[in-house]
């Protein structure tokens, strides 16, 4: 049999083959596990030290893995960060990103547009926003200091962006409004 068999037979049952899974599926199913992962992480975090404890290493993590991330998302999309002059290039870069590292079914639910020459508009669909869902079933949503926010603000500081953040990701906006959005307001 070829590796391009769509089903095999194993032990009496029969399975895709890696080649019959669809590139979206498996992006989903990678992406979705790493967001498990991270929040599972969080979550053993806030147990064995309380939330204060999580919401620090949460963002000391988010912030030491910035620049691993950047280098590797602009080695990939083909650019060099001196190559982001304009909003419409900091904005495609942040989607582009995004898009590569969250699952479709997640990065549906966060827009991004530029709503004037220096300012990118950010927002999670009302209550879709994935850490919000999963701070909320574990029950830590009252305390819950954004890292998915802050994992973009990291993004922008690591691609030396001078900006200001309206709001500040602190706590959970959807919590605390009923809704996420805000802009990254640039200096050029």
């Amino acid at each position: 049999m070829s590796n391009r068999v769509i089903e095999t037979y194993f032990r009496g049952l029969i399975m895709r083959s890696l080649d019959a899974i669809g590139k979206e599926e498996l992006r989903d199913l990678l992406g979705k596990g790493w967001l498990t992962h991270d929040g599972m992480w969080f979550y053993s975090v806030y147990n064995a030290y309380g939330i204060e404890r999580a919401n620090k290493l949460n963002k000391d993590a988010i912030k030491s893995m910035v620049p691993f991330e950047v280098q590797r998302l602009t080695q990939i999309i083909g650019i060099n960060k001196n190559q982001l002059k304009s909003m419409e290039d900091i904005r495609d870069f942040v989607l582009c990103g995004m898009e590569l590292i969250l699952p479709a079914s997640v990065f549906s639910k966060l827009h991004f547009s530029t709503t004037s020459r220096n300012v990118l508009h950010w927002e999670w669909e009302k209550n879709e926003c994935f850490a919000y869902k999963g701070m909320k079933r574990m029950g830590v949503i009252e305390s819950y200091e954004c890292g998915v926010m802050y994992r973009i603000e990291c993004w922008l500081e690591s691609l030396d962006l001078k900006f200001i953040a309206n709001p500040r990701p602190e706590k959970c906006q959807m919590h605390e409004r009923g809704y996420c959005a805000g802009d990254y307001e640039f200096q050029f």
